[in-house]
Parts: structure tokens; C-alpha cells; sequence
């Protein structure tokens, strides 16, 4: 994957010829419908700047001192084209600009991923239908309004972005394969059901933790999180006086870089240190290079697709910097709590135990999180694929993650919104009574196949374990008794304390369901 930086520079304190809007304020955008929308930029200071909507709303403004300016105007009812006028010195007119729903999406490489990376054959084939059908819908899709912007991987350490590169673009030939494949499937249940146009503002970047997502102003104002900002930062600032002192050598690059010749120059070439300011994993530097160049645009909510790459970083910790993540945008976009949508990640074969099993403390962190108002999650280990970190089936994750923007933020029923979730236990002897929410009609032994509905199969349920008292962990037994419940022991544990599901990157046979098709997520009931 290339990795694109693109140095943006803090909008300068001197006089601006011309008004200046933010990219999102571009032809073809999508806003957010039957609200008051921030609409923002910069002009000299002391300008007047008007902005006006065709629809018949306008406001007005005086530029600050800075040159910045804002305003909030009033959005029509779903639909379009329109134009937005913006005038001060000059005149900006935007083009073709519908009114409907627009979501952020953001996360690692499942989310960053466009329809383009899934054309090419799986590498198992039995998952090759799913490629079939990507290519089949990036040759026939044709949806101008669904639509879609895509902030360009950017650095920034310390300073906050407030500008980017980059354009709207439609599901339209040429261009759909272009847009995030878990966003297009996610925007296509929405276009489906509220036949409004869709607006997605991409915000993504392969490969990254949760951590650099997260402002210096959220880990300050943390208790649990101060402590590692601060030492992260004094790491860093050591690094750069380091590494931009004039004798410095890459010591270490230097010792690869003979080995690697003494064997003939074969295999992948050392790479030098990244200097820290190219490093997309340290604190806050995606939220300042990325995140707050859209800020505050008006959006309805958010989904996010990530973990991976916590699995092997601090993944015990996952809920804390997630959890607080989660508050500090909402804090700084100024619309409330925000519906906030994200998934249990899908199932992947790791590299060892460590990887594998904090695989499954990031998924148990996700389902933890949903202690968080207006959130959900979508539950994806059984539509992985073993050997491949980016599974296919984005056309699941994106319809398990409408069902709950669908009933939720736009009052539109569904059978069911999410699979099982661990609600509590009771011992009982030598077995473990667990009751779950979100069981729909009913629990059931469930098996998944392509994209094919989730089918009732008669199966003992698997992938369910019990530890005893020395925190050993053995496999279990299990069984539905209720609508709600299911009970689980061992014959190797006379006296069992915790239970967990799926606790592995890859729990393959894993089949608790309820009646709708929708997967139990993965849990322990480990404090």
C-alpha cells in the first residue's frame, strides 16, 4: 500500500486575497439535511463573507482577526441539486450539492480499503463468489447519490489541520470503485431504505491504532490517559532532537543495512527509522493531521472498523483509549452524542497466541464499549476469512451496521439489530447459566455461509469455555434452555467461575445465533 503524506501547513495569520472554503464545501457534496450546518473558512480579516443556500437560507459573518470565519445556515428536506453561494471579495458557487444523510467513516485498513482492493481473487477460494460479486457491483453500480469524500493520509504532530486535498466523488462508473467498500455497502442499505442521498466523508488509514485518533486535549483531560500521553511525548521530543541532530547516524539501519548486503542483497531491504513526524502511531497525530480537518462538519453519525492493530498493542487497554476516543469527538464536533457505530472484528488466523488472543480482547473491549449512549455494534467473525486480514464480505459488515443506524436514527424496525450479547451469569453447580439481550425471537445453533442467510442447523454449540478457580480454561459444553439462555460445563472443571465464546482470532465453528441470523459476539465474563 502507498502511503500518501501530503504536508499541510496551519492556515496562515495574513490577508487572503480571496474567500477560501474547506474541500468538504465542494462540488458534489452531500449535507446533512433538515438541520443548521457549520459551513467554514477563511477570507481577510474583517471581511464579510455571506453564504447562501438555493434552497432560500443565508447567513452572514465578519471574518476574525485570523481570517477564519463560520457560519450555520438551515438545510432543505432530502433532495437536490442545489448551490451554495459564498461571497465576500469574491465569489465561490458550489455545484450540484444534494441534501440528505452523511455519515463519517473512519478506522484502519478495513475501513480505508475502496472496492478496488477486493477485485482481485481470494486467496481461498472457496471466498472467490465474493469476489464475483464485488466485481459484478463496482461494473453495474450507477447510484449518483450516493457519494463520498476521502481525507488523504496525513502526519501532524503537534499542530491541528484545518484544510485537505480532496473531492467528491459518486457510485457512478469510474469513480464507485474508488469509495471505501465497508462504507458503499453501508450507504447502499441506507439509499435502499430512505431513498435520500448518502454523503460519506472517509477518514481512514491502514495499518493504525486507535491512539494517534485520539486529541492531546482527551488524553490531557484523562486521568488514565495523561500518564501516557506525557511519556509518549517526552519519547518523542528526545527522538526528533536526536534525530535531527546534524552527526546523527541510523545505527541500527546501518547494522541491517550490512547484513542484509553480506546475503546478497535478497529479501525485503531494512528500512531506516521513521522520523516521528511521518509516524501515523503516536498520539493525536491522525486526529490533527486528518480528523479536525472536518470537524465540525455536520454529520448524522459515525462508523469505525478497527482493532487489528491493537491486538499486539496494549489491547488490555483497548476500552479506555476507545471509550474516551469516542467522547472526545463527540465533545469537539458540538452535536451531542453523536450515534456512534463500530464491529467486532472478523475472524483472521494470527501469528501466535499473543496476536490470537488479543484478537479476542479488542473484539470483548468493542462489546464492552457499548456501555456508551447511542452506540452498536456489528459482529463479523463469522464472515472472515482465515487467511486473509481483509475479508471480502464488506456487503455483511455493511448491512449488520445499517441495521442499526436504520432502527435507531431513522425509526425503521428491524427484526433484530444485533446477535446475542452477554448480559450476565449464575453458577449452579458444576455449570454456568448464562443470559444473553438482544436474543431477537430466540436463541439458536446457526451456520453462516457466504452470503447466504443464516440457516437454524441441529449442531451442539461450540467454541464456549469455563475456567475453575485457578483461572484454568477448558473447553465446554454447552446448551440453549430458554429464549434467553443457554448452560455450560465441563467434565475437567467441578467448580467453574468465568465463561467466554469465541475467544480466538479465528473461532471457527462458532454458531450461537439468534432466530434472525445474527451472531452471538464475542465475550468473557472475566472482569
Amino acid at each position: 500500500m502507498v502511503f500518501v503524506f501530503v504536508t499541510l501547513a496551519l492556515v496562515p495569520k495574513v490577508v487572503r486575497a480571496n474567500v477560501k472554503v474547506n474541500p468538504l464545501f465542494s462540488d458534489h457534496m452531500v449535507v446533512q439535511r433538515q438541520t443548521e450546518i457549520p459551513v467554514w473558512g477563511w477570507a481577510d480579516a474583517g471581511e464579510k463573507v455571506t453564504v447562501k443556500g438555493s434552497w432560500g437560507n443565508s447567513a452572514s459573518v465578519v471574518t476574525g482577526t485570523d481570517g477564519s470565519w463560520k457560519v450555520k445556515i438551515k438545510t432543505p428536506k432530502a433532495g437536490g441539486p442545489y448551490t451554495i453561494t459564498i461571497s465576500g471579495k469574491n465569489t465561490l458557487v458550489i455545484n450540484d450539492v444534494l441534501s440528505g444523510e452523511v455519515w463519517l467513516c473512519t478506522g484502519q485498513s478495513n475501513m480505508d480499503f475502496a472496492l478496488a482492493k477486493f477485485l482481485n481473487d481470494s486467496k481461498d477460494p472457496q471466498h472467490q463468489p465474493l469476489v464475483e460479486y464485488i466485481r459484478n457491483e463496482v461494473a453495474t453500480a450507477n447510484d449518483s447519490q450516493l457519494r463520498h469524500i476521502e481525507v488523504l493520509q496525513n502526519t501532524s504532530l503537534f499542530e491541528k489541520q484545518t484544510d485537505f486535498k480532496g473531492q467528491w466523488i459518486s457510485a457512478v462508473p469510474q469513480q464507485v470503485k474508488n469509495i471505501s467498500a465497508t462504507a458503499y455497502f453501508f450507504a447502499k442499505e441506507l439509499r435502499q431504505a430512505l431513498k435520500v442521498p448518502v454523503g460519506l466523508v472517509e477518514c481512514s488509514w491502514g495499518g493504525t491504532r486507535v491512539q494517534p485518533w485520539i486529541s492531546e486535549e482527551t488524553y490531557l483531560s484523562d486521568s488514565n490517559l495523561k500518564e501516557y500521553f506525557e511519556a509518549s511525548r517526552n519519547e518523542i521530543k528526545a527522538t526528533i532532537e536526536k534525530m535531527d541532530a546534524p552527526d546523527y547516524v541510523d545505527e541500527e539501519y546501518e547494522r541491517q543495512l550490512a547484513i542484509w548486503k553480506e546475503k546478497g542483497s535478497k529479501g525485503e531491504k531494512p528500512k531506516p527509522a521513521t522520523h516521528p513526524t511521518k509516524n501515523m502511531q503516536l498520539p493525536a497525530t491522525l486526529y490533527n493531521g486528518m480528523l479536525n480537518a472536518v470537524i465540525p462538519y455536520a454529520i448524522k453519525g459515525a462508523i469505525w472498523y478497527q482493532g487489528e492493530s491493537n491486538a499486539v498493542y496494549m489491547p488490555k487497554e483497548y476500552e479506555t483509549f476507545f471509550t474516551a476516543m469516542v467522547k472526545g469527538w463527540r465533545k469537539d464536533w458540538q452535536q451531542g452524542d453523536f450515534s456512534f457505530y463500530w464491529v467486532q472484528l472478523a475472524a483472521c488466523l494470527r501469528a501466535n497466541d499473543e496476536a490470537d488472543k488479543g484478537w479476542a480482547t479488542v473484539n470483548d473491549h468493542l462489546r464492552r464499549s457499548l456501555k456508551l449512549p447511542n452506540t452498536g455494534m456489528a459482529v463479523l467473525y463469522d464472515i472472515g476469512e482465515p487467511k486473509d486480514i481483509h475479508p471480502h464480505n464488506k456487503m455483511d459488515a455493511g448491512k449488520r451496521l445499517a441495521l442499526w443506524a436504520l432502527q435507531k436514527d431513522y425509526k425503521i424496525q428491524q427484526a433484530a439489530i444485533s446477535g446475542p450479547l452477554y448480559k450476565g451469569r449464575v453458577v449452579k453447580g458444576n455449570q454456568i447459566e448464562i443470559t444473553f439481550d438482544e436474543v431477537g425471537s430466540g436463541l439458536m445453533v446457526g451456520h453462516k455461509n457466504l452470503l447466504n442467510p443464516t440457516i437454524a442447523v441441529n449442531e451442539p454449540l461450540s467454541r464456549f469455555e469455563i475456567s475453575d478457580e485457578a483461572g484454568n480454561w477448558k473447553t465446554a459444553k454447552a446448551q440453549i434452555i430458554s429464549k434467553n439462555k443457554i448452560k455450560v460445563w465441563s467434565d475437567a472443571v467441578a467448580s467453574p467461575v468465568h465463561v467466554r465464546y469465541a475467544w480466538t482470532g479465528n473461532p471457527e465453528g462458532a454458531n450461537l445465533y439468534n432466530k434472525e441470523g445474527l451472531p452471538a459476539a464475542v465475550f468473557t465474563s472475566e472482569k
